[in-house]
């Protein structure tokens, strides 16, 4: 059985763009440079939760 992850943050769980980038380091690590389907839709939920994180400066610039 499959259970829907939540992809939204509540403003008082927010991470900073730091953590979440850490959490995307962990993540190419663990899998050894190649992503499995699952693992391709949390890198890109973390991707998204990481644009949402940074400053727009920093996003602007990527």
């Amino acid at each position: 059985m499959l259970h829907a992850m939540c992809t939204t943050l509540d403003n008082d769980t927010q991470r900073s763009a730091a953590e979440v980038n850490e959490e995307i380091r962990a993540l190419w690590f663990r899998a050894g440079g190649t992503l499995s389907m699952e693992e391709r839709h949390e890198y890109q939920r973390l991707v998204l939760e990481w644009a949402e994180a940074a400053p727009s400066s920093a996003t602007r610039a990527a």
